[in-house]
């Protein structure tokens, strides 16, 4: 098993590409935090990792508050001894066009998908230090690599994961710790569900594959960064988007 005695925390884990990372990655032998704000969510991605026998936790958590984060790390040190992977794939979309775009609606996108990453690396890191080594994974979007309509808040914030990933990556090299980014195209996740048929069409034919994403695509990614075969890769973005940015 690729991950065979490593202990990963997962944040938004009770939905879409989060759950499918939780369970892809006690398939192949880790111990996982499930960390979200979706009490019920996760609670329903504990039950199916219980179902498999994995070995899991679930602690509700809001990532944008800094004492509920350092909470869920303090208990999966307790509970799992260590942390070797975190997953920073929390994310929340809140879209309007440039001049209809308020205060509200951008911290709310700031405050999760960039502050919230921020809170969960600070918190692991002394950890990982300590232990000699670790590997951050964070959730970009070819959004933040080529701007999208309607998405100023959320297009920024993932430009400043790839920011923040490259920076890290130069900082915590030296302590064994690995920080790399995948940025997803289009997936089919509930963020897309509104989405109308016509405008999924189209967007299938602006994909070489011709077909959307799925949580396990994005899922495999994180694996593969998240396993010793990627020991020597850091500071980079992984593109999972079936070609659509060529």
């Amino acid at each position: 098993m690729r991950l065979e005695g490593k202990v990963a925390i997962v944040t938004g884990g009770g939905s879409g590409i989060g759950r499918e990372t939780v369970l892809r990655f006690v398939s192949e032998g880790a111990k996982v935090m499930i960390a979200d704000i979706d009490y019920i969510g996760g609670e329903e991605t504990l039950t199916m990792v219980e179902a498999k026998g994995g070995d899991a936790l679930f602690q509700q958590v809001e990532v944008s508050k800094k004492q509920s984060v350092d909470d869920m790390v303090n208990t999966t040190i307790n509970i799992f001894g260590k942390v070797d992977i975190l997953i920073n794939n929390a994310g929340v979309t809140n879209d309007k066009m440039l001049g209809a775009m308020t205060p509200r609606d951008w911290y709310s996108v700031v405050d999760v998908n960039l502050t919230g990453v921020l809170f969960c690396t600070q918190a692991v890191m002394p950890y990982m230090i300590e232990q000699g080594g670790g590997t951050i994974i964070n959730a970009s979007s070819i959004a933040g690599i080529y701007g999208n309509i309607g998405q100023t808040n959320y297009a920024a914030t993932k430009a400043g994961i790839i920011g923040m990933t490259k920076t890290w990556a130069k900082e915590l090299g030296s302590k064994g710790i690995t920080v790399n980014a995948v940025a997803p195209g289009v997936i089919e996740t509930n963020m897309i569900s509104s989405i109308p048929a016509e405008v999924g069409n189209k967007m299938k034919e602006m994909i070489p594959l011709k077909r959307l994403g799925k949580p396990e695509d994005v899922a495999n990614a994180y694996l593969f960064l998240a396993s010793d075969e990627a020991n020597f890769i850091n500071g980079t973005v992984l593109h999972v988007d079936g070609g659509m940015v060529i």
